[in-house]
């Protein structure tokens, strides 16, 4: 009597395949539903009204109502010849071109900052812990205290550090960094860096402690060189990091408004976009034509991101 051979299992077929995952997929849309409807409600609806608004004139105080003006507050004049668009006005791009000059100069010094405490925190030296503790304590501190604090550091009668610069020569007597135009937007992004490094160290620390060990080991036994092993090794691995972290930082940078308010208010030196926008959409009630520069910033900013983002794609494909 022979014994029947055992029946081999019978494979998926592709059709069931293919509805297991339509049917997964259906699951996580409702599943993004509720998100995607709060996202467009506290996001999608305010974004598209300062899109209609840019487009119109709008005095929240003396206009019942916005009147359409097409492109006005952007380039051409309005339709009573007074007022010129916001690309047409000089403090407008002085605001840009500070700006730029921040983002630049900030996200610059606290990355190659950043990066040095990162590796050195990253290193078995004694006292690693308090170390990384003192490094947080800047970023810990609310940005209006902080701001506060250098604000009375830089004053040009009892701050200290208009007091070095007075002694070392680099300020005439009753001056400070703060009140001289050439060297004010310097002041605001040492205040920047100081504040900021450590959430950049923060970074790229984490990107550091995913490099495993055991490559640093095989670098040593065939010799190379801790300098070696930095730009062979650790920079290349980094690299991901180092990028996710330049984008969050240069775009918190486009967008500052807080510490360079608080300390300089609405100086032409160190006005930013976001200072003009504010003081166009408060100060001035100009809903329409403060609207127009919102836009405009929200544009710039998306064309940096899309530069990251093709730089991140470009590198990992």
């Amino acid at each position: 009597m022979t014994t029947p051979l055992p029946s081999q299992p019978r494979a998926a077929s592709p059709r069931a395949g293919r509805g297991l995952q339509a049917g997964r997929t259906r699951v996580a849309l409702l599943l993004l539903v509720p998100m995607l409807l709060v996202l467009a409600a506290v996001a999608g609806y305010p974004l598209l009204r300062t899109i209609y608004l840019s487009f119109t004139e709008y005095n929240i105080l003396t206009d019942p109502a916005p009147k359409w003006i097409g492109l006005g507050n952007y380039w051409f004049t309005t339709e009573d010849g007074v007022g010129l668009g916001v690309l047409q006005i000089p403090e407008w791009w002085q605001s840009v071109w500070n700006t730029v000059k921040f983002t630049v100069g900030s996200v610059l010094l606290e990355t190659v900052l950043g990066l040095a405490f990162a590796l050195m925190i990253n290193s078995k030296i004694r006292g690693r812990g308090l170390l990384r503790t003192a490094i947080l304590v800047p970023w810990a501190i609310p940005t209006v205290v902080s701001a506060q604090m250098w604000n009375w550091m830089y004053n040009d009668s009892f701050g200290i550090i208009s007091d070095w610069g007075q002694r070392l020569g680099f300020l005439e007597a009753g001056q400070s960094f703060l009140s001289n135009p050439d060297t004010a937007l310097a002041a605001l992004i040492a205040v920047d860096v100081w504040k900021t490094t450590p959430f950049m160290a923060l970074l790229l620390l984490a990107g550091l402690q995913t490099i495993p060990s055991d490559m640093y080991e095989a670098a040593d036994v065939d010799g190379a060189s801790k300098w070696t092993q930095f730009w062979r090794l650790t920079l290349p691995l980094l690299t991901p990091a180092l990028l996710v972290a330049l984008i969050f930082r240069t775009l918190d940078a486009l967008r500052v408004f807080d510490m360079p308010y608080i300390v300089k208010g609405n100086a032409p030196e160190t006005i930013t976009m976001s200072i003009y926008a504010r003081q166009e959409l408060i100060l001035n009630s100009q809903f329409g034509f403060g609207s127009a520069i919102s836009v405009l910033i929200f544009l710039i900013i998306m064309v940096f991101t899309a530069i990251y983002v093709t730089s991140l794609r470009v590198k990992f494909d």
